[in-house]
């Protein structure tokens, strides 16, 4: 289990996040479809997540979206390498409805991000741009080569909870015990 608290003037930031964990767990950034998405990563990756943050909400969620992601990120680094005995890569496409989103990512400790999810405007009061990122800040963060490919759907709602459930399987794909891979790169380090 990692803990970690990051505070600047933007941002005050408390989160404990565990790998092994059974996917429960306790979200408030004061932006409620945020912390919808970051309870239904948690719930479908199998990651124990504790996250608080108390952000700058009166300019807009942007802060707070992208330092959640900065310091999941910078936990979720610590708690996966250096890695051995995992299948390193992961992919899904989790549907919502009318919606279809796929994610490929490799625990590769080379931070890379390829998202397209063409949406625009708002869910509720979330600034649905601000999901890129998120997913930007926690890539890189964490070394994760991501893809997340949104391939259908209308409902603004539906496609980001699938492109956050997409990530959320991809990664507890990639994390799968598998004893026979040892460290999986022939580099002999990841």
């Amino acid at each position: 289990m990692t803990e970690l608290n990051r505070q600047t003037k933007e941002t005050d930031i408390k989160c404990r996040v565990d790998i092994s964990g059974n996917g429960s767990s306790q979200i408030d950034t004061g932006v409620g479809f945020f912390d919808h998405m970051l309870e239904a990563l948690s719930k479908h990756s199998g990651i124990d997540i504790d996250l608080t943050c108390k952000g700058d909400l009166h300019i807009d969620a942007h802060h707070t979206v992208e330092d959640c992601g900065i310091v999941l990120g910078k936990a979720l680094k610590e708690e996966i390498f250096p890695i051995e005995n995992v299948e390193r890569y992961g992919n899904a496409t989790v549907v919502m409805d009318e919606a279809a989103t796929t994610c490929a990512l490799d625990l590769s400790n080379r931070p890379f991000l390829v998202y397209e999810v063409n949406v625009t405007g708002k869910v509720g009061e979330f600034d649905v741009e601000l999901a890129e990122e998120f997913f930007h800040a926690l890539s890189g963060n964490a070394g994760l080569t991501v893809h997340i490919i949104n391939d259908r759907g209308r409902n603004k709602h539906h496609i980001l909870e699938a492109s956050f459930k997409a990530f959320a399987v991809a990664l507890r794909r990639a994390l799968a015990k598998n004893e026979k891979l040892g460290i999986p790169s022939t580099k002999g380090v990841l």
